[in-house]
């Protein structure tokens, strides 16, 4: 599959403080709701806190339903619903900030994927929301995570039910995400392993590639893309940013890991360069393309 080519709304431009390439974005778009008096300003606030006290209470509602489920189900049905229950969640969510017109969506490319079987799916990841966007739309996701969620009350217990697979060590990753591959569950990684700090991409690590070559399925593209800093790396969790934000998710090139892993991470990163580099006009003056 090698869909279009679309534009990236993502502009790179320069940290002054460090002279490198950095995020937040440059804010090139923004819809109309109240404007930008008081009352537009007013609502805002609002819909950002409520939106906020709306995540923690849904995903730690999930939280505790997911410990007793976890030990009460047979594995095959808890993973099931593990993982349809984070989509849910995080659609709910999604669909209130969509419902106050807070953040534009466009996430629909994710669909295709809907009736794939096993695959590891590999997006940039600009911010913290990256997730979210992803398994609103996918129902049979398997995630990496940071093995420190296990201190997290909030994604902790939904990520066990949902059968997660933590970073610890390596080599077990390695080993659990092919088993749940097999299993026709789809993989979740992003090659940064972390959220971007120098843009387009950080440097890649070939732990995706790996588990794609060991498992013999594809990897597929994916390119995310937003106008705001919100919840980039460093973005304190609860600043409230400017609103409204627009998201879009579009589909890149499935390649199939051949030879040498390494090879293909660096081919990968250098495929994600050029599709995520700022049209010449949104660069700012002195800005080289990267």
């Amino acid at each position: 599959m090698n869909p279009q080519r679309t534009e990236p709304i993502r502009a790179v431009f320069d940290d002054p403080a460090t002279g490198r390439g950095s995020d937040p974005l440059r804010t090139t778009w923004r819809p109309g709701v109240g404007g930008r008096g008081p009352v537009g300003e007013a609502f805002d606030v609002l819909a950002f806190w409520l939106g906020t006290l709306l995540f923690v209470v849904t995903t730690l509602m999930w939280s505790v339903c997911s410990v007793p489920l976890r030990w009460l189900l047979p594995r095959a049905i808890g993973t099931r619903l593990g993982q349809r229950g984070i989509m849910t969640v995080f659609r709910m969510n999604l669909g209130y900030w969509r419902l106050t017109r807070r953040f534009d969506l466009d996430l629909g490319a994710l669909d295709a994927l809907r009736s794939e079987g096993g695959l590891v799916i590999a997006p940039n990841h600009p911010t913290l929301l990256d997730v979210t966007l992803v398994t609103s739309r996918l129902s049979r996701i398997t995630c990496i995570m940071k093995g420190n969620l296990r201190y997290n009350v909030l994604l902790d217990d939904g990520a066990r039910l949902a059968r997660y697979i933590r970073n610890d060590s390596p080599y077990g990753m390695v080993k659990r995400a092919v088993e749940e591959i097999g299993r026709g569950h789809q993989l979740l990684v992003f090659p940064e392993g972390t959220r971007t700090v120098q843009a387009p991409v950080n440097r890649f690590k070939p732990g995706f590639a790996l588990i794609a070559q060991r498992a013999r399925v594809p990897v597929q593209t994916v390119f995310i893309e937003t106008d705001s800093p919100f919840l980039c790396k460093g973005w304190p969790r609860w600043r409230r940013p400017d609103l409204p934000i627009r998201y879009r998710v579009r589909l890149g090139r499935r390649f199939t890991v051949e030879g040498d892993v390494k090879a293909f991470t660096a081919m990968l990163e250098r495929y994600f360069v050029e599709e995520l580099r700022g049209r010449p006009e949104q660069v700012p003056p002195g800005r080289p393309n990267v």
